[in-house]
């Protein structure tokens, strides 16, 4: 139980924190409407299970075969919470750039899928995530099913932000806040992070 309250607090907190998905998702609802703001948050989370899939089969592989190795991975994977919950903390404000163009419904798609999938950030962050959960009682049922949370979370939280983004009030008042939100979320994930590397010792 406490390792799923901890892995559903950390996607969660880094799902909400402002960074490359954001800022494309809040461009492409504000700039082109509603429809394509949603069909970008869909390709976002379609994104994540390029991530999720490699995850799995490099730390499954390593877990039957290299388990010594793997306790290296949470290891590091624990100093990554640690590093992205300070970064998170530092980071600066999001930009936005208004842009005279238009795309199709496909492209608002593949923007998503893009972003996501090419995203160094999220690579760390689920490979941080799944080496602290590849244990024995763990079997790949389960580990899915932990795969399954983190597209679904990218999936609400930007659907979320593409259908309130859509409307520049709201958009200008989350972004307005966005320093002291990711400093909240930057302290927790860096506690978390303490938290996990220590419980590895």
């Amino acid at each position: 139980m406490n390792e799923i309250i901890a892995f559903v607090l950390v996607t969660i907190l880094a799902v909400i924190s402002p960074g490359a998905d954001f800022a494309l998702v809040t461009r492409n609802s504000y700039l082109f409407g509603r429809k394509l703001g949603l069909l970008t948050a869909c390709g976002i989370a379609c994104g994540v299970w390029l991530h999720i899939s490699y995850s799995l089969i490099a730390l499954s592989f390593l877990h039957s075969n290299i388990p010594s190795l793997l306790k290296i991975i949470q290891y590091i994977g624990a100093t990554y919470l640690i590093y992205i919950g300070y970064k998170t903390f530092t980071q600066e404000r999001v930009s936005f750039n208004a842009e005279n163009i238009s795309i199709s419904a496909f492209q608002a798609f593949k923007q998503g899928v893009l972003t996501n999938s090419l995203n160094p950030k999220t690579t760390l962050f689920v490979i941080s995530l799944f080496s602290q959960i590849m244990r024995s009682e763990n079997n790949i049922l389960h580990l899915l099913n932990y795969g399954v949370f983190i597209s679904f979370s990218h999936l609400v939280w930007f659907l979320m932000i593409g259908y309130f983004c859509s409307a520049p009030t709201i958009r200008n008042q989350i972004l307005a806040k966005q320093v002291v939100i990711n400093r909240i979320i930057g302290s927790i994930l860096s506690g978390l992070g303490l938290s996990l590397f220590f419980s590895n010792l």
